[in-house]
């Protein structure tokens, strides 16, 4: 008889392991979950996320409940599903619906466990300045990303890597992960090992708080902070009024100047004096234009030299203990 799985997600990293999963031998889908359809884009047009948009393309069973309840469980339990499998899903589980498999949960995560537990692993890596993460596969409690280890890859990060790339490695990797490791999850024989709790770091949710950047920060700390908010919500400075986005940059440690002050501009980036180095800004963009080269940007937006770009204190969202809950931006 074919093992029943569930999928659980909602973020297009997840579709390797999820295809994986599907391609297992003697296993069936008896459903998946992701989030309820929601406006996206300039138009706000209603849309479906990349897992619900995949499970509805592949035919499966697509259950998009706002927030999981009882009823849920309950019809979780009547799928007679022997494992449920998660990654980024966006909900958390509670204990009813855990108890509804026949072997509860697994959850593939973008850090090596257990550093970087939380909703922000991959970004909170580029930030730090991590050499290497990677993709573990947990069982789910219902401590935060805190259940003990069936396997883990690692990978090394590139030194000019951004979130987009890494993200899309990452969920490759994951995809290896799910065809080695889930068939012995499956048949009861993985063995998975408790995580050392005195080396738990933790990664906060990102809000629109988190864009604006402080020059007051060495040029190393800003330019992985560009390369971990690519994208959402960005990295930001005000000027005249406006808020410039900046898309992405690269350190001159040997540069000295004080912090936000414009030291040059030219077609090659806008350096700006940080509290160590300086930044060197390489793509921009101004409100309601595109994302350019620096010279494109400046033909269109000039930025003089002497200027000083005020500083935002930039919050940090690694942490050596879970941070408090905060809603969703």
């Amino acid at each position: 008889m074919p093992r029943r799985l569930v999928l659980l997600g909602s973020d297009e990293i997840a579709l390797a392991a999820f295809a994986a999963s599907c391609a297992l031998p003697d296993v069936e889908v008896a459903a998946v979950y992701s989030q309820p359809d929601r406006p996206a884009g300039r138009g706000q047009e209603v849309r479906p996320n990349p897992v619900a948009a995949w499970a509805r393309a592949a035919g499966l069973h697509l259950l998009q409940p706002e927030k999981l309840e009882a009823a849920d469980a309950a019809q979780l339990l009547s799928l007679r599903a022997d494992l449920g499998v998660v990654m980024a899903y966006g909900q958390l589980l509670k204990e009813d619906f855990l108890s509804a498999t026949r072997l509860g949960f697994v959850n593939f995560h973008g850090s090596l466990l257990p550093a970087l537990r939380g909703a922000t692993p991959v970004e909170g890596a580029l930030a730090a300045g991590f050499a290497e993460t990677g993709v573990s596969l947990q069982q789910v409690i219902r401590r935060l990303d805190a259940g003990p280890l069936h396997a883990a890859v690692r990978t090394a990060i590139g030194p000019e890597e951004g979130r987009a790339e890494l993200r899309a490695r990452l969920g490759v990797l994951a995809g290896g992960l799910a065809a080695q490791a889930l068939p012995a999850v499956l048949a009861g024989t993985s063995v998975a090992a408790p995580q050392e709790e005195a080396k738990a770091t933790y990664a906060r949710r990102l809000t629109r708080a988190d864009a604006p950047l402080d020059f007051r920060q060495s040029g190393v700390v800003l330019a992985r902070r560009v390369r971990a908010l690519e994208g959402w919500p960005g990295s930001t400075f005000e000027h005249l009024g406006a808020t410039v986005k900046v898309g992405a940059a690269r350190v001159d440690a040997e540069v000295r100047g004080a912090p936000g002050t414009i030291l040059s501009v030219g077609r090659d980036g806008i350096a700006v004096a940080c509290g160590q180095g300086a930044l060197i800004l390489t793509r921009l963009q101004r409100p309601g234009g595109k994302m350019l080269p620096a010279g494109e940007f400046l033909s269109g937006y000039p930025l003089a030299v002497g200027e000083v770009l005020a500083s935002a204190d930039m919050p940090a969202f690694v942490a050596d203990r879970p941070f408090p809950r905060a809603p969703r931006a």
